[in-house]
């Protein structure tokens, strides 16, 4: 499963919008998720003409969610452990 790819998985056909970023059935984080996809294919406007898109979480729980891209938080990750 590439996250990537331009067409959604079956999967996000019966996800729900989460009102907080992590899934609204068990609070588990996007970093638990079993399945990750992005709709970059229709990216929204905001205001300050910043894209933004939705988010897709299959969480292991069995709930599908999705949250926009911008509501993320931020990464607690510094930025050398990013590295190889």
């Amino acid at each position: 499963m590439n996250a990537f790819d331009p067409t959604p998985p079956e999967w996000t056909r019966t996800a729900i919008h989460a009102s907080q970023f992590c899934c609204p059935r068990c609070q588990a984080g996007c970093q638990e998720a079993t399945s990750v996809w992005l709709n970059r294919r229709s990216p929204v406007f905001t205001e300050d003409n910043r894209r933004k898109w939705q988010e897709f979480y299959h969480c292991g729980c069995g709930q599908v969610w999705w949250a926009w891209s911008n509501d993320r938080p931020a990464s607690t990750l510094k930025p050398r452990d990013l590295l190889p």
